[in-house]
């Protein structure tokens, strides 16, 4: 599988930060207005300069290097702030924490203004790789921060993407790094300032310049480090993407001495490690709800997998077999010589003691509910709950199989087929009066004599919902037809009047 790495730039990073801290300090109070010009004050030699800054002070004139003196004499009522590199670092760690519970296992910080995210193998679970961008870059904003995300196959290539392209969604596709890069500016190779210069000096502009270059010539003048910069940025030499861990969260790591690849090797010592991890999570009292695995490759490629837990738990049999059955996900390539596992999120874990009395306890599933998980997907495995709704097939809603069930809200008086559909399906019928059920349907193709009926059963629509259903009603009746089958149906309507629906019949559910 071709590596997908996304890359998030947070332009005013330090002065969003600043915004947002000083919004979380005068809450019930007057917020500072975004309008206000700011600036982050750094140093450039000697002297006071201009190294961060939001908007309002970009739409003022001011740029970056310039004169703190300079400036504010440029701009009066010009707002300075001490840049703060140590907070705005620990804050860029804090938000890739974050990133990794939405988004990948594999999340690091990119200082001093950025994200990298191993997206590999994780865009469907956002519908494609755009919107997971998309969602990404929304979530960014809403929670005041500025961003532009690119996503493509190196690290180099989506950060070169992200700062440069001018979008602020931008998805290369996949083996199209060369013809996406070549245009940008060699600055985009996250090259030192003085090498940039360097090359600008003979005349080398943009990547695509570079890239076509001699690459002997090139090392003897300016040293290898532009020709490593090229080799990230068109992912012909990977590097590795160290996740990001808070310090609380639980982990274990094995290193080998030589590389191992066969999936019973990595079984066994995924065992052993999940075995270590579930040591430490009982010497802290928690339970794991979310399990992340990286197997760190010789060629300096990070694969990953995660696995989610219904409820807290430590049981190492259990979650090493859960894991073990994510291997078939992992390419060894030429073979792994580290892994690692921690427990992002754990949480509290109480063992309930057997009541001694003989008391029945209420049945563990969660068990069946995390192995159904992990082999058909996270969204592939709900409980069924009542809404509340008189529309029947809005009366059901789906939660998470580990909730605990409720009682359902439906009428007792008239019972309800163990299965409702989603969407009503149209049928055909001979029916005699408006108030008085259907002599015979016809549904999928089969036409079924009613025996016996009971109803009608009406239903109004929810006017309180939506003014088009003010008038709306359905009446729904049971029908058993001649072989002894029960069915749910219903007319759109009252039969008579027009206003209240289209008077077409419909199944609603099937009673088994």
């Amino acid at each position: 599988m071709t590596q997908r790495v996304i890359s998030a730039f947070l332009p005013r990073w330090p002065t969003d930060r600043l915004a947002r801290l000083q919004g979380q300090k005068t809450v019930g109070k007057s917020a500072p207005s975004p309008d206000a010009p700011i600036v982050m004050v750094g140093r450039v030699g000697r002297r006071r300069a201009i190294a961060h800054m939001n908007l309002a002070a970009a739409k003022a004139g001011l740029r970056f290097g310039q004169a703190v003196a300079h400036a504010t004499a440029m701009v009066p009522g010009l707002v300075l702030h001490e840049l703060d590199t140590e907070g705005d670092n620990a804050a860029l760690q804090r938000l890739a924490l974050w990133a990794q519970r939405l988004y990948s296992p594999t999340v690091a910080a990119d200082p001093p203004d950025g994200l990298v995210i191993d997206a590999t193998g994780c865009a469907h679970l956002f519908g494609g790789e755009e919107k997971m961008l998309i969602d990404l870059r929304r979530r960014l904003s809403k929670a005041g921060y500025a961003a532009t995300v690119a996503i493509a196959d190196s690290w180099g290539g989506a950060h070169a993407l992200a700062r440069y392209s001018r979008r602020s969604v931008f998805v290369a596709p996949a083996g199209a790094l060369g013809q996406q890069l070549k245009d940008l500016p060699v600055a985009a190779l996250r090259l030192a300032p003085e090498i940039v210069q360097a090359l600008a000096k003979p005349g080398f502009d943009t990547i695509g310049e570079l890239e076509a270059t001699a690459k002997g010539p090139l090392a003897h003048r300016f040293g290898m480090e532009p020709i490593r910069r090229l080799d990230q940025a068109h992912a012909r030499e990977r590097e590795p993407i160290e996740p990001v861990f808070a310090a609380e969260t639980p982990r274990a790591a094995k290193i080998f001495a030589e590389p191992i690849g066969a999936p019973e090797t990595l079984a066994r010592y995924l065992t052993e490690l999940t075995i270590e991890l579930c040591a430490v999570l009982e010497a802290a009292s928690l339970g794991a709800k979310t399990i992340d695995a990286w197997f760190y490759r010789v060629d300096n490629r990070v694969e990953s997998v995660r696995i989610g837990l219904s409820s807290p738990a430590r049981d190492a049999r259990r979650l090493a077999k859960l894991l073990c059955e994510k291997l078939e996900k992992v390419d060894p390539g030429f073979g792994v010589d580290k892994m690692a596992l921690a427990a992002p999120g754990a949480e509290p874990l109480a063992y309930s003691q057997d009541d001694a009395l003989g008391g029945k306890r209420r049945a563990d599933l969660s068990g069946l509910v995390d192995t159904l998980r992990v082999r058909l997907g996270p969204d592939a495995v709900y409980r069924l709950a009542s809404a509340e709704s008189d529309i029947p097939e809005r009366s059901v809603r789906k939660v998470p199989a580990a909730e605990a069930p409720a009682a359902f809200s439906w009428p007792v008086d008239w019972p309800r087929p163990f299965r409702v559909f989603p969407r009503p399906e149209l049928i055909e019928t001979v029916a005699l009066l408006p108030d008085q059920p259907p002599a015979s349907f016809t549904w999928r193709g089969v036409r079924r004599r009613v025996r016996r009926a009971d109803g009608p059963e009406r239903v109004f629509g929810e006017w309180w919902k939506a003014d088009a259903e003010l008038a709306r009603s359905r009446d729904y009746f049971q029908v058993e037809d001649e072989g002894g089958e029960r069915y749910w149906i219903y007319r759109d309507g009252d039969g008579e009047d027009a206003a209240s629906g289209s008077q077409r019949w419909f199944m609603a559910g099937v009673f088994g």
